[in-house]
């Protein structure tokens, strides 16, 4: 009884281990994802993806639509009964911007979701590649979604802005990578299974 005993704790120390290195492990891929927001001004592609969900982000997309590096632009996860007026209130100070070149997709509620429904938009509209617009510690595992659903011919580059305040510090890391681990196992079985 003891033997069996002195093993189960055994085990049970080795799991406890082994979880701490992989969310140190995750922690770092996140963390080390660098922003690129000013680094990439001359990035361009067919259309833009913009992951809705802080503030902030739709911006980036209706900036690179008004420097025409992109040609549309999809804002995924948008709330169901948004319109475009409150979703960008400031688009009438785009005039080199055509509101129908903004695709809003409203069914998404999950990055997994974002990826799968922006996809079909994409098809849709024939682009090539995309531009992946997300905060840094949202872009590894948007990143990591996309590329799963997307097919492998498609370019996806990332567009990696800053941390919003909601994002940042010890809290917000460990929830983002609670949900990427979460992503890694669940999203990667949901998309085999479709």
């Amino acid at each position: 009884m003891k033997v069996f005993k002195r093993k189960r704790n055994l085990i049970i120390l080795l799991a406890l281990i082994l979880l701490v290195i992989l969310v140190l492990w995750k922690a770092d891929q996140i963390i080390s994802e660098p922003e690129n927001l000013w680094g990439n001004s001359q990035i361009s592609a067919d259309c833009g993806v913009v992951l809705t969900g802080a503030p902030g982000r739709l911006r980036e997309g209706f900036e690179l639509l008004a420097q025409k590096r992109i040609k549309k632009l999809i804002a995924s996860g948008v709330y169901k009964e948004a319109r475009m007026i409150e979703i960008f209130p400031y688009s009438g100070y785009y005039p080199e911007v055509s509101l129908d070149d903004i695709y809003l997709e409203k069914r998404s509620e999950t990055t997994f979701g974002n990826a799968r429904h922006s996809m079909s938009l994409v098809e849709g509209l024939r682009c090539r590649d995309i531009i992946l617009i997300t905060s840094q510690i949202h872009m590894h595992r948007a990143y990591a979604m996309f590329k799963i659903v997307y097919p492998e011919s498609m370019t996806i580059k990332k567009l990696t802005l800053p941390n919003t305040k909601s994002e940042s510090g010890l809290s917000g890391l460990a929830i983002e990578v609670v949900k990427s681990l979460f992503y890694s196992i669940v999203g990667l079985a949901e998309y085999i299974n479709i």
